[in-house]
């Protein structure tokens, strides 16, 4: 592997996220349009890695973001600081009584069953991460006087505005000038590029970030969507399940930007919304790395198995192990990840180790 890490005793940070944090609103076994009652959890695709790193993988890990300070942005604190995430560069920004100039943004999100798949409902509009800008983030403390080994961010908070796409171009700026390490995962949105030009915005934005990344993450939409590549004569619904397609894929990508060390991504077939098959592969160094394939998967709540693959796969590169085996520990901490309620891991290194090796499921007692 070439990517060159720093060592722990560095850098105060092994692993920080840039990107929004939500309240999730969880219904439970019931529809979004039918509860009286939800749960309230924390998540967002960046701030879902670093608090995996921290809860899972007992690394060291920060979020940059920004919240209102109100009651709600309190909240949304609380639990990033219960699930072990340092807060200290959240962006406060001032309540106006109303949220007329930011918010929290809310995500309800139903679980599916069988035929009726997951649901996702955003509220998330105008909210206090979408309204960063440039300037707001000390870079220089971060990166030089604290020091990180690992910036992981993506394509949900570039779409979330056009000042946020300035805010992650600075930040990945700063971080290669401190010489760590920048993940992105690409996680294409239609639905929040639709106001700022859509997939043309999209290819726009994300291939000018790419030069930045030594790690990009994604799916078969994310790379076609996202960074505008494209596997002719492909069933569309089948190319992210065939690693010979992904292949194909990332020769383009590496192609165009060889700073890119390693591409990975997930590869899963939904048969119902509680069954999935599942696995992940990765290229590094011109050879391509599978993970074990899991058959007929059981879903409890889908939402965070991408970015629990991601989180696997970081923990293993910043502990020193091979791409192959950060393949492996990211698919069965993604597919752990979907055994429970959320967005974030509720597993532990032991477990995703004992997942790793095991070819049956025992009670533990």
């Amino acid at each position: 592997m070439s990517l060159t890490i720093k060592r722990p005793d560095e850098a105060r940070w092994d692993c920080v996220a840039l990107g929004e944090v939500m309240l999730r609103l969880d219904p439970g076994d019931t529809r979004i349009r039918t509860a009286r009652t939800f749960d309230v959890w924390e998540g967002g695709g960046e701030y879902n890695v670093a608090r995996s790193l921290r809860r899972c993988f007992g690394l060291r890990a920060a979020v940059v973001t920004a919240l209102v300070d109100n009651d709600v942005g309190r909240l949304v604190e609380t639990l990033m600081e219960a699930g072990g995430v340092d807060t200290s560069h959240v962006c406060w920004q001032r309540f106006d009584g109303f949220g007329n100039a930011s918010r929290v943004g809310l995500n309800f999100t139903e679980r599916g069953f069988g035929l009726r798949p997951a649901r996702t409902v955003y509220d998330r509009g105008h909210t206090a991460a979408a309204a960063m800008q440039p300037g707001d983030v000390d870079w220089r403390r971060l990166f030089d006087a604290e020091g990180v080994r690992w910036l992981h961010t993506g394509g949900i908070f570039a779409a979330l505005s056009p000042s946020t796409a300035d805010v992650l171009l600075e930040a990945l700026q700063a971080a290669k000038a401190a010489e760590t390490v920048v993940s992105y995962d690409l996680n294409f949105r239609a639905g929040l590029w639709a106001n700022q030009g859509g997939r043309d915005r999209a290819v726009e934005v994300n291939r000018a970030v790419a030069p930045y990344v030594d790690v990009m993450l994604g799916n078969e939409e994310d790379f076609t969507a996202a960074l505008g590549f494209s596997v002719t004569g492909v069933d569309d619904d089948l190319a992210v399940l065939d690693p010979t397609n992904f292949k194909v894929m990332i020769d383009e990508v590496v192609g165009a930007f060889p700073n890119i060390q390693i591409v990975a991504t997930t590869l899963r077939q939904a048969t119902t919304a509680n069954r999935n098959d599942w696995g992940a592969v990765a290229f590094a160094e011109g050879t391509f790395h599978e993970a074990r394939r899991r058959s007929d998967l059981e879903i409890f709540d889908r939402v965070g198995g991408g970015d629990g693959f991601a989180s696997g796969l970081i923990y293993a590169l910043l502990d020193g192990k091979s791409v192959a085996d950060g393949v492996e520990y990211g698919a069965a901490h993604g597919a752990l990840a979907m055994t429970t309620p959320g967005d974030t891991s509720m597993v532990s290194l032991g477990e995703v180790e004992a997942a790793m090796r095991a070819r049956t499921v025992r009670a533990v007692r």
